[in-house]
């Protein structure tokens, strides 16, 4: 079946495409061309749908990769139910595709998840929403000391043996793991999940510059949620905070919801990392789209109020987020002055760089499935498209 696509703007790796006329034949993009050229919507031929938006920006979807729930379900209850929900709610705000994020819970109830997130994986692609396209493994190889509000008493030390474990669970659908440098033996389980081809995250970590450095030569090439549940940036003491900013072949998680991280402190970010490593992420939990109410992270109890969400157990903790990644891009934008195409390539193109998808994911390019977002000049998803078929009535 064949459709075409036009808008106001394109995002196409770094060049902006003036009314672009995207053909999509079978899922695939066949060509982008420019109706200032003289082209039209008529060349898609007899019988084509058309989909217009006259003011709108196409861009790359966007992809999650830090992300436990939304709609009122969380990723660790692992059945298709929960996951199709959070998949349609995330879809709705311009995500095509996810990596549901585990907590800390016990080792047990771990396995259980993993490998329910792994039948998610291995089925049916949705039908209305963003594809779960691997497990975020956040825990339990955090350090205590920066824990967040993963419990204290389920963290354990690193150890190759139940990573193993992990994995065999998963069905080798772990593709990120997060973990602290600095613990016993993290050295040697980056090495190790780097061969299976898992892409570590330093994070939840207290470790200083040069634990942070070791981790890196071990294998790491990402970090977790930057400045949340890490050892803090000092002048005398940059620790592992001051070592990501100025490694520039380290990627970078950052929630930028203006509540996790200080809009001042987020354009420090983008100085000193630039357009290429930084990843938007939105850390969702459950409560995302949902009323202010209590909610479940894993199994610990959140309050979520006036879009701040804290462990109800420990007052004043943060706990996820209700961020939405529309809202990132927007805000992003907004606190670093980036226009909304660099914005965006920080939800899209540098996640699918760092999870080696950048061939399917994150570029709108002749032969490439056609999975893309509508926005809105303001940013906001007005439709999301997955191989060609729109999500949203």
């Amino acid at each position: 079946m064949t459709s075409t696509i036009t808008a106001r703007r394109l995002l196409r790796g770094n060049e902006i495409v003036e009314y672009p006329l995207i053909t999509v034949d079978d899922g695939n993009i066949t060509s982008i061309l420019s109706r200032e050229s003289g082209e039209s919507a008529s060349r898609a031929g007899a019988g084509a749908s058309i989909h217009s938006f006259p003011e709108a920006m196409l861009v790359p979807a966007y992809l999650n990769i830090h992300v436990h729930g939304a709609a009122g379900h969380d990723v660790m209850e692992g059945t298709s139910k929960a996951l199709r929900a959070i998949g349609a709610s995330l879809a709705g705000h311009g995500v095509g595709g996810y990596y549901p994020t585990t907590v800390t819970s016990s080792t047990e109830e771990t396995l259980r998840s993993l490998d329910q997130i792994a039948n998610a994986i291995d089925g049916e692609p949705p039908p209305d929403g963003a594809v779960p396209l691997g497990i975020h493994l956040e825990g339990p190889f955090l350090s205590v000391a920066k824990r967040g509000v993963h419990t204290a008493a389920l963290l354990m030390q690193p150890s190759i043996a139940l990573f193993d474990r992990f994995w065999q669970a998963a069905r080798g659908h772990i593709r990120i793991l997060t973990i602290a440098p600095e613990l016993p033996t993290a050295l040697e389980l980056i090495q190790h999940a780097r061969s299976l081809g898992v892409v570590c995250s330093l994070g939840h970590s207290n470790a200083t510059a040069v634990e942070a450095e070791a981790g890196f030569h071990a294998g790491a090439q990402s970090a977790t949620h930057m400045f949340n549940a890490m050892r803090s940036l000092d002048h005398r003491d940059p620790g592992i905070a001051g070592y990501i900013l100025d490694n520039n072949a380290l990627f970078a998680e950052i929630i930028c919801d203006g509540i996790h991280v200080d809009p001042a402190i987020v354009r420090l970010f983008f100085k000193a990392k630039g357009a290429e490593t930084p990843i938007l992420i939105t850390d969702g939990m459950s409560a995302t789209g949902m009323p202010d109410g209590r909610y479940k992270l894993g199994d610990l109890e959140v309050e979520v109020a006036h879009g701040r969400c804290t462990s109800a157990g420990s007052p004043g903790v943060l706990a996820g987020s209700v961020l939405t990644m529309d809202q990132a891009v927007r805000n992003f934008a907004t606190f670093t002055g980036a226009s909304l195409g660099v914005s965006a390539q920080l939800a899209a193109r540098n996640p699918a760089r760092l999870m080696g998808l950048d061939q399917q994911w994150g570029c709108l390019e002749e032969g490439r499935e056609a999975n893309l977002v509508v926005l809105s000049p303001a940013g906001r998803t007005l439709q999301s498209f997955r191989a060609g078929r729109p999500l949203l009535a």
